[in-house]
Order: C-alpha cells, then sequence, then structure tokens
C-alpha cells in the first residue's frame, strides 16, 4: 500500500516543477563537464608534455622598439626563451641562432591570456592550453590566428624588437 501512495505521490508532481528538476540538473551535468574538460584536457598545459614556466625578462620601451639585455638570462644561449615584460606589451622572445632572435606577441589570440609557458620549441596559453611555434604559428588551438610577429635586431648583447 505504501508502495502505491509513493507512486500516487509522484505522478502528483506538477509538469512546471519537473521540468524544472530536469533542467536543473542537465545545467549541473553541462558545468561538470565543462570544469573537467578544462582540468584534463590532453590541451591544457597540465593534460601532459614537459610544460615550464618561461622566465621573465623586463624590456625598455624608446625609440620605437623594446630593448633586452641577453646577458645573464635563458636568450644568453640558442635556444632559450622568455616572456618579456615592457612598457609597450608582452612579447615571447627566442634565441635561434647565435645573432638571431623571433619575438611574438605574448598575448593569447584565442581569449587575450598571457602566454607564459613552453614545451620544448613551443609556447603553451596556460588558460586553454593552445600552442605556438617559436615564430608564432598555431599548431594546437582552441586558437585559430597566429601571434603577431616582430622584427628584431641584435647588437652589444641587447635585443631590439621593433614596434
Amino acid at each position: 500500500m505504501s508502495d502505491l501512495k509513493l507512486l500516487d505521490g509522484i505522478a502528483r508532481v506538477s509538469r512546471r516543477r519537473f521540468c524544472a528538476g530536469a533542467c536543473q540538473m542537465a545545467s549541473c551535468a553541462t558545468l561538470a563537464s565543462l570544469a573537467t574538460a578544462c582540468g584534463s584536457s590532453p590541451t591544457s598545459p597540465s593534460g601532459g608534455g614537459n610544460v615550464s614556466t618561461l622566465g621573465v625578462l623586463t624590456g625598455q620601451f624608446g625609440g620605437g622598439g623594446v630593448r633586452v639585455t641577453v646577458a645573464g638570462s635563458a636568450l644568453a644561449s640558442e635556444g632559450g626563451a622568455a616572456l618579456i615584460d615592457s612598457t609597450a606589451g608582452v612579447f615571447l622572445l627566442a634565441r635561434t641562432g647565435a645573432t638571431s632572435f623571433t619575438a611574438v606577441e605574448g598575448i593569447c589570440t584565442h581569449e587575450g591570456c598571457r602566454v607564459t609557458n613552453t614545451d620544448g620549441d613551443s609556447y603553451v596559453c596556460p588558460c586553454h592550453g593552445s600552442r605556438y611555434t617559436r615564430g608564432g604559428t598555431v599548431v594546437q588551438g582552441p586558437a585559430m590566428a597566429s601571434l603577431r610577429r616582430y622584427t628584431t635586431s641584435f647588437a652589444d648583447r641587447v635585443v631590439t624588437i621593433a614596434l
């Protein structure tokens, strides 16, 4: 008899209340899957690979460019890279040869996060895992646009990023 009362009680739930409850459950399930996707995706920085944080150097803005001293930094040797913070913007700078460097915008084209990580020869956005070559080309999304590239010059252990 108590089972009949329980079934009878369920049958009396209003359509509005049932739909509201179903929508709440669907919303919770969607939010849970989104949170899980960002945290454990293979595209997220924690999802694998050998991701490390780039060293930060201060660039001096003036004369149409940003100057960065390379002595004593990761940029002192070929293959090194650093995030350059300056009043003119944020840049990613990599040493590609004895006297050659590449400089690209340090802001991810996906949602505007500061790109602070590296994975070998790639830059990695810490927000959603977009990866770029040292030349700024997207190799893995969600970003779809490349990073803006800047011309560089090198003299007397100082790299100048032309703006």
